[in-house]
């Protein structure tokens, strides 16, 4: 495949997640969309060979979380546990970037300020 074809493939897949990420809520989606964005940033100076896989575990992202969304049930979940296999397979990097959005995750929600911007002076 050309590299501009593969450009154009990442891009909008990149898109593709980005609008899927407005149908959660507010915090979700800010929480959601700053990962993907690092994510992308960082694939750009990507190994050769970790471009496929990159793209395979990102398409599959947009296809679990484009099930979760149209289900619409009563209590929303979102994302799959990881099994010890796909564990296994991260590197030390992977694992703290896993981490750090855990706890991303699990910290209190302001209700005035639900995307944690920063204050504007």
């Amino acid at each position: 495949m050309s590299n501009a074809a593969h450009v154009s493939r990442v891009r909008s897949l990149y898109k593709a997640i980005l609008r899927l990420h407005r149908g959660m809520p507010v915090e979700l989606q800010a929480l959601g969309d700053q990962y993907v964005k690092e994510e992308f940033r960082r694939h750009k100076s990507a190994e050769p060979k970790d471009v496929g896989p990159f793209m395979l575990e990102w398409t599959a992202y947009y296809a679990t979380l484009a099930k979760q969304l149209a289900a619409k049930t009563q209590k929303q979940s979102y994302g799959k546990n990881l099994d010890n296999r796909q564990l296994d397979a991260f590197n030390d990097e992977q694992i703290g970037q896993i981490f750090e959005l855990y706890q991303e995750s699990k910290k209190p929600i302001d209700p005035e300020n639900p995307l944690g911007e920063a204050p504007t002076k």
